[in-house]
């Protein structure tokens, strides 16, 4: 394990307004109620190995998003604990964690900064940290661009005078500036055509090889995680509920909600296919159903899914599974 530089331990997160004192006091004198939080993340341990491309995957809402945040030291966890490698230590300041994890986000316009130069965007962080002279940010960006397939001309422009495509090439370029070791991708190609998503992918793949990059990819495109990823945790109502080698999982999907989005997945194919989309939509992270979130719309639902929560346990080497029907004479009952 000593190659793991990020790993994530019982991690939560719940969103809702905070109570005071004397709302407490109120709530335990049966005077009122707590307030409802919306728990986006609920208990998620993970580990990322360096060089590693781990898939996220999961329906609309089921909390990857803010897991990305959390891992990219942008939102605290409620509960539990992130550890990142950096160096031969644990990073231990949010500074340090903010050098070894970057973030590319979905949409390249709302993240970069619109009344600042390439120029300015590629280089503010590296001279913040110390990585680069100011002197020498020029031919530092020129190097950056170059990277990311684009020209070192365009350092002088402003992120509005590009493509969807060039500006998440930008976006790219920002996060490789601080030599992070983990590179968060939230959706990163969710927003471009696609044309323009295989070149950002193969990108993706040449800097992961030229600097043994690894990256957190959160996506709900089964295609480009199979494509990518050498590990997939699948995620439900902000809970992982299955991790698998990519071959694995695609080849021999345990849970029955990870068997329902590869179902549901478009395929090119000569003969018809039936699809079958998944069976009423996802409950609300505010009122999450009793035991297996996922038993209101699993079509195995037995009754100790409705009761009882499933532990995540080991189906196969390396294959993790949170799911009922693999204890000991499961398909009896």
């Amino acid at each position: 394990m000593n190659d793991v530089i990020f790993e994530a331990i019982g991690v939560s997160k719940q969103f809702g307004p905070p109570q005071g004192i004397l709302g407490r006091a109120a709530v335990a004198m049966g005077l009122g109620s707590a307030p409802k939080r919306l728990q986006a993340v609920n208990d998620v341990t993970l580990t990322i190995r360096q060089g590693e491309v781990l898939g996220l995957v999961g329906e609309s809402g089921c909390g990857k998003s803010t897991f990305g945040r959390i891992a990219a030291g942008i939102l605290p966890p409620s509960d539990g604990k992130v550890q990142v490698r950096a160096g031969d230590g644990v990073a231990d300041d949010t500074r340090e964690i903010h050098k070894t994890v970057q973030m590319v986000f979905q949409n390249p316009y709302g993240s970069l900064n619109p009344r600042m130069r390439v120029d300015q965007l590629l280089s503010e962080g590296a001279v913040y940290h110390g990585l680069v002279n100011r002197k020498d940010t020029t031919e530092f960006v020129a190097q950056l661009l170059l990277q990311v397939g684009l020209d070192a001309s365009y350092a002088a422009r402003y992120p509005h005078q590009f493509s969807g495509g060039q500006r998440q090439r930008i976006a790219i370029a920002r996060a490789l500036a601080l030599e992070p070791s983990l590179v968060v991708c939230d959706e990163a190609v969710s927003a471009l055509d696609v044309s323009i998503q295989a070149q950002v992918l193969n990108l993706f793949q040449h800097l992961r090889e030229q600097r043994n990059l690894a990256y957190l990819f959160i996506s709900h495109n089964l295609a480009v995680v199979e494509y990518l990823a050498d590990r997939v945790a699948i995620m439900y109502l902000g809970r992982v509920v299955e991790v698998a080698p990519a071959e694995a999982l695609f080849a021999r999907p345990n849970h029955p909600y990870t068997r329902a989005l590869i179902a549901d997945a478009p395929r090119i194919e000569a003969k018809p296919v039936s699809y079958r989309p998944i069976k009423g939509e996802m409950p609300s992270p505010l009122n999450v159903p009793s035991g297996c979130p996922f038993h209101p719309r699993c079509p195995q639902a037995m009754a100790v899914c409705k009761q009882v929560r499933p532990d995540m346990v080991e189906v196969d080497a390396g294959h993790l599974s949170a799911c009922h029907l693999n204890a000991p004479g499961a398909g009896t009952q």
